[in-house]
């Protein structure tokens, strides 16, 4: 390929993740291409291997731009000059990730994920989705065990026990709505359901005495 500039290369290589991200929507990853991505994006297939290894290293790629690890989450909502209590800080990120999960790229790639990657031999999708959830839950459980350590976690729920209910929560609202948005609209429902959950695992103030 001619030498290009290292800011032609780069628009290059996004356009190729905007195609990916249109033809795995419309087909599935498994039953694409990358011969049809490059069309999509209308360039040849040597243009998608100067960029990626193979279809996997590009799926990653196309990932990378919206994934938001929950530790980079927590410190978006993060105050220098006032600290927030742990279970304070998780809903506001949890939050946080429901807002980035209604953006439009976010939308598409997070649909591709979870209702259109199909089995396929290039792309691991048990291991991927395994080690996104670990890495989410290593952090998730941090905060809950601060929280029980600062009795701020209602004593009859384990710190483990609440990150897999917040997780299994999240991670079934998103599916759901991915799968049918056009149901209800999760911006509405979605917050509702976050700080129900934090409602009723935060214990209740004592009342002063008379």
């Amino acid at each position: 390929m001619p030498k290009r500039t290292k800011a032609e290369a780069e628009a290059t290589r996004e356009a190729l993740l905007d195609a990916a991200e249109v033809i795995f929507l419309e087909r599935g990853v498994s039953r694409t291409s990358l011969e049809q991505i490059a069309r999509q994006a209308g360039m040849t297939r040597g243009a998608v291997y100067w960029h990626f290894k193979n279809k996997s290293d590009l799926f990653h790629a196309m990932l990378d731009r919206v994934k938001m690890p929950l530790r980079q989450l927590l410190d978006d909502v993060e105050d220098a000059e006032q600290p927030r209590a742990p279970l304070e800080s998780l809903r506001l990120a949890t939050l946080h990730a429901l807002e980035r999960l209604q953006r439009p790229r976010s939308r598409r790639v997070h649909t591709i994920l979870f209702h259109r990657c199909e089995s396929s031999s290039d792309i691991d999708m048990l291991e991927l989705q395994d080690r996104l959830s670990c890495d989410c839950y290593e952090t998730m459980v941090e905060r809950f065990q601060e929280a029980r350590r600062t009795g701020t976690l209602v004593e009859s729920i384990e710190p483990e026990i609440a990150c897999r209910m917040l997780m299994s929560m999240f991670g079934g609202l998103m599916h759901d709505w991915l799968r049918a948005p056009q149901r209800y609209d999760i911006g509405e429902v979605g917050p509702r359901m976050i700080d129900t959950f934090f409602e009723r695992i935060t214990p209740t103030p004592a009342k002063p005495l008379d």
